[in-house]
């Protein structure tokens, strides 16, 4: 038997050059949490104020837009970058570079001996360098559009690869070190990512998950009400409502949330605490409709998941909607997981948006971050603004408004939606000795 890092493998002797894998995959930890958040700049921060109720979203003006409810994250750009790099470089690379610090901080790994070149940086991102153009556009038009005015920073900020990129410049991180575009669903996809590299062996401490500076382009606070999926509300905490009969479309808001994520055997090996393990995922698409949710393709992909994952549907505790409090796109996600969890007593329904708003390409990884404490502490935490509930939403167990505490939290499956019909869904579980 010949042995790498992340996998193992067999040669047969009787049928020289062919291998025969062994489905001996290494089981992948979660030892460490950067984010912030509309309402928390890390994830003690974070958890507690959804437990208590707390939201996160406040008013802003947006050029062309005027007023409109946001989340905004108020972290301290300074902390790990100079003021020079925060101006030459873009909110979505500064958040990055915040979040990347802190999740290796808080995995306590000897970041000065780690040898950079076997790290890897996996950033799900949804939209990235709208900003930049809309910024230089309206730049220019105060000189009658003369180009010379235009940012020669434009091209590096502007490239799909930036967060990830400042982060590895960052951090002095020579590995692999890019993005995922996969709209909504690209913070579970950030993850998945790192899942699938560490066990190929490709490297031994993963960065990843997703970011979004999203508030600050109006194009897409315009797109979206342009659409007619643009919440408003009179207290913008109470403006992003899932499933309430009154809820009247999508609050945009920044934030990121980066894991890092190790084999469990180097886990082990240097003693660190462990949050959570992966323990399945699935990602398909739609092929239906640009922006209309396909519910029969999302409940194949829960499938999927539990099927990798090993489990039934009755071995989750926890499942966070990715509703966006669209119309349609609530109820098209209930069909959905009533599906896959009927009969299913002791499984808990929660929406994490309630309290942040939509976070984009951060989204789904910061939705499995303020749910990963309930392995500790057995608390589910609530839909907030959920005062009419609309009856074709009204799933068995949804928790409202309130947090419940359950028994035991075993396992929690993460729902991440996005346009053009990408789906994912991620399983986590109690990691057990």
């Amino acid at each position: 038997m010949a042995r790498q890092k992340g996998i193992s493998f067999e040669f047969d002797g009787e049928l020289p050059g062919i291998y025969i894998f062994a489905m001996a995959l290494s089981r992948i930890v979660i030892t460490g949490v950067g984010l912030t958040a509309p309402n928390g700049n890390d994830i003690g921060e974070y958890r507690a104020n959804l437990l208590a109720g707390k939201a996160g979203i406040q008013f802003m003006d947006l050029r062309y837009m005027g007023t409109v409810p946001a989340g905004i994250c108020n972290y301290d750009a300074l902390r790990y970058q100079k003021k020079k790099e925060v101006r030459i470089g873009t909110r979505a690379g500064s958040i990055s570079v915040y979040c990347a610090n802190e999740a290796v901080k808080h995995c306590g790994i000897d970041w000065e001996t780690m040898d950079k070149s076997r790290v890897g940086v996996y950033v799900g991102t949804t939209e990235h360098g709208n900003v930049e153009t809309e910024n230089e556009i309206f730049n220019i038009s105060k000189f009658d559009y003369d180009t010379k005015f235009w940012s020669h920073h434009h091209n590096p900020r502007t490239v799909a690869n930036n967060p990830a990129g400042e982060v590895s410049l960052n951090m002095k991180i020579t590995g692999p070190a890019y993005t995922m575009g996969a709209a909504c669903a690209a913070g579970n996809i950030g993850v998945i990512q790192a899942t699938q590299m560490l066990r190929l062996g490709e490297v031994d401490l993963a960065l990843a998950g997703g970011v979004s500076e999203s508030i600050h382009t109006f194009g897409i606070f315009a797109g979206f009400k342009s659409q007619g999926a643009l919440a408003t509300h009179e207290d913008p905490m109470k403006a992003s409502r899932p499933f309430d009969v009154d809820r009247n479309g999508i609050v945009v808001s920044e934030g990121g949330c980066l894991y890092a994520l190790e084999r469990l055997e180097d886990a082990v090996a240097r003693g660190a605490r462990i949050y959570g393990e992966i323990a399945g995922y699935h990602i398909n698409s739609d092929a239906s409709d640009y922006v209309l949710p396909n519910p029969t393709r999302q409940t194949e992909c829960m499938g999927k998941a539990l099927e990798r994952a090993g489990m039934a549907a009755s071995d989750i505790q926890i499942v966070n909607t990715h509703a966006t409090a669209t119309p349609q796109g609530d109820i098209q996600e209930c069909i959905a997981i009533a599906k896959v969890f009927e009969n299913c007593p002791n499984t808990y329904i929660n929406n994490t948006k309630s309290f942040i708003g939509h976070s984009m390409g951060a989204a789904g990884a910061l939705e499995l971050a303020g749910n990963l404490p309930s392995f500790d502490d057995g608390m589910v935490h609530a839909t907030i603004n959920l005062d009419n509930l609309d009856p074709d939403c009204a799933l068995p167990n949804l928790v409202v408004n309130e947090p419940l505490a359950i028994k035991q939290v075993d396992a929690v499956l993460n729902n991440s939606f996005g346009m053009l019909g990408i789906n994912s869904a991620l399983i986590v579980k109690r990691y057990d000795a």
